[in-house]
């Protein structure tokens, strides 16, 4: 089966994240695709719904086919207008704003950007400490502030230890440190020191031997760090020492930094913040 191209188009009266997660989502379903997706934020006013359109009959016009576009937009008037794009527009908000009206008997702020608006309450400072937290302990450092921690990954280096840490930290403003398993601390074949006082806090992250190697020769080429061999060592020594201490633990081989997180909290007990 040939492959069908499409441009798909991401519209948003703010940054757009909203919008680009639900269409990831959605198309993610769909093997057989190849997208240029161009993300367009900002679209509050005519004048720049007016350049929006122009892109999708540009688009239009050197695919062949109709544009997928995914819509946030808040604006009655500008979404009625998308609408009558020569593309398949669908809307977020549109089927669902009436039905949570009629429910809730009160009608809709119609707010820009409502998605976000809880961007200057608690909740995202909460947030931005929690990637303070993240950073300020990353790879190891500051571990006489673990005490702060709500959970500490671990793992051989190159693990995705960071990323997924950042991720708990932004998405759900959960103080998360990491510390890397060094080659010294497997030969001792014990959980080493600054750890030892927050067993019931750690949760693993073990990798395919071939994939870490991978990872590690684009970082350090042909070094002794990079090699296979040191690779399927590291990773079965470190997955034995979870079982010793009864480390919970996930394989991140091929596995995104969404999906590793949610796992991370679901088998930790995290509760996800009302962020």
């Amino acid at each position: 089966m040939d492959v069908q191209r499409r441009t798909c188009f991401i519209v948003s009266d703010h940054t757009g994240i909203s919008a680009d997660a639900l269409a990831r989502a959605l198309l993610a379903q769909f093997g057989e695709l190849e997208l240029r997706k161009i993300t367009l934020p900002f679209v509050y006013s005519p004048e720049r719904l007016e350049e929006v359109l122009a892109q999708i009959r540009q688009a239009r016009e050197r695919d062949g086919a109709r544009p997928l576009v995914f819509s946030t937009l808040i604006n009655p008037a500008l979404r009625e207008q998308l609408e009558g794009a020569d593309a398949l527009v669908m809307d977020f908000f549109e089927p669902f704003i009436g039905r949570i009206e009629a429910e809730l008997e009160q009608r809709s702020s119609q707010r820009v950007g409502g998605a976000h608006s809880f961007v200057e309450g608690p909740a995202y400072h909460r947030r931005i400490d929690a990637v303070h937290y993240a950073l300020s302990t990353d790879d190891g450092l500051h571990c006489e502030h673990y005490d702060a921690a709500e959970i500490i990954l671990v793992g051989v280096s190159r693990s995705g230890k960071t990323p997924t840490c950042l991720y708990l930290a932004l998405q759900y403003g959960i103080h998360a440190a990491n510390y890397p398993v060094t080659e010294e601390d497997l030969e001792r074949g014990r959980l080493p020191d600054p750890l030892r006082p927050y067993v019931s806090r750690l949760f693993g992250l073990t990798i395919d031997p071939h994939r870490l190697h991978q990872i590690r020769q684009e970082r350090r080429p042909d070094s002794r760090y990079a090699a296979l061999d040191t690779c399927r060592r590291e990773v079965k020594q470190v997955e034995a020492l979870f079982q010793r201490y009864r480390i919970p633990s996930v394989n991140a081989s091929a596995t995104s930094v969404e999906e590793i997180a949610t796992t991370v909290m679901q088998r930790s007990g995290l509760l996800r913040q009302a962020l």
